[in-house]
């Protein structure tokens, strides 16, 4: 009996042998080893994640399709076939865009190193003396309109890639009408699987479709703006405000550059002040005011945590990272919220609360 007592004593024991330091190191030991394989696997794992999220957009006009009376598969070859079209409509006018933004580039560089001698004969007459050297390495004409044209060829190779995720998207779509069926025969408990999977289709669907409307209008009123001003490639510089709308933060400062650089070349400061004036009214107003109104707090991220989102998952995975940070923070912050042990991580990712999601007790404390 005492040996029995004792050994029942042992078994009581056992789960405090790991102290709460221990867990942590394990918990970031493990944590590390993720992280590493996820950048290292990033080229593997970026089509499959652009493919996730177009499926996500496309779920809801596939449903809509079969409520109409088409089949699974007709609904599919539907979807996928307006995608091919409006991926080969963008591909082609990024294209000759680009061509033509490149024929006219050494134009642009012969013009900006003018403006630039000027600019530099103009401080030297008011005995403001900078070496000619500050001007070669910080000030390099040929530089800026190469990032220009780096960055309008990146914008063409995702548009080329997107055929190559198209194929995995139509297999996504064909498997995800029955894919709460096959959870729930998987599953002996499947309802908070289910529930958790369903919040976050819609909140991921809710975002992306106020985003893509914010940013549809962004381009428009950018494109429009841009040609009554005179500007070349109007509608290009549109698209890209479009696209890179999605990238939160930085998106709309690298979709300025080209056009203010385009418009200084053009016209000087003062066009060039009102395109930079354009942009800054037009992200301030959506910004601030649009999306925060359609949005509300439905996202439940707080805005440093968008911020470094963004600068982590940009590391990890490169542009499709930036461009996905948002869904995917959102998903960790699901995934956190699931389980008891790590629902103050989820707290942590989310928004402020207000004084009324506090509980009584903890208000009793505070006072």
């Amino acid at each position: 009996m005492v040996a029995h007592s004792g050994n029942h004593k042992n078994m009581k024991d056992t789960p405090s042998t790991f102290s709460a330091g221990s867990r942590f190191m394990l918990i970031a030991a493990a944590f590390v080893i993720v992280i590493a394989g996820l950048k290292l696997s990033s080229a593997i794992l970026n089509p499959f994640l652009m493919a996730a999220f177009i499926s996500i957009i496309c779920a809801p006009p596939l449903f809509w399709l079969q409520r109409q009376g088409f089949s699974q598969g007709f609904s599919v070859f539907l979807v996928i076939g307006g995608l091919l079209l409006l991926t080969a409509l963008l591909g082609m006018f990024l294209g000759t865009s680009i061509q033509d933004f490149s024929r006219q580039m050494p134009e642009y560089k012969e013009k900006l190193q003018t403006d630039m001698g000027d600019l530099q004969n103009w401080l030297a007459s008011k005995n403001i003396k900078i070496p000619e050297n500050v001007f070669e390495e910080y000030l390099d004409p040929g530089m800026a309109m190469q990032l220009v044209g780096n960055t309008l060829a990146g914008l063409g190779g995702a548009v080329t890639n997107i055929f190559l995720v198209l194929l995995t998207v139509a297999f996504i779509l064909s498997e995800a009408a029955g894919f709460p069926m096959k959870m729930r025969l998987a599953l002996k408990d499947p309802t908070d699987i289910l529930s958790h999977y369903s919040r976050f289709l819609k909140t991921v669907n809710r975002y992306l479709a106020i985003k893509t409307w914010v940013s549809l209008a962004t381009g428009i009123v950018v494109g429009m703006t841009l040609w009554a001003l005179g500007v070349d490639f109007p509608a290009l510089w549109g698209l890209v405000a479009f696209l890179l709308n999605y990238v939160p933060n930085i998106g709309s400062i690298i979709a300025a550059a080209p056009p203010v650089l385009v418009s200084f070349i053009q016209f000087g400061f003062l066009k060039s002040g009102l395109v930079v004036g354009l942009f800054v009214g037009v992200n301030t107003f959506f910004g601030n005011f649009i999306e925060p109104r359609y949005m509300g707090r439905g996202l439940g991220l707080s805005t440093l945590v968008v911020f470094l989102s963004l600068a982590f998952w940009g590391w990890i995975l490169g542009p499709i990272g930036m461009l996905l940070s948002v869904p995917l923070t959102m998903i960790v912050k699901i995934l956190m919220e699931s389980r008891e042990e790590t629902r103050w991580v989820s707290i942590l990712l989310g928004s402020s609360p207000t004084p009324d999601a506090i509980p009584d007790s903890d208000h009793k404390k505070e006072k």
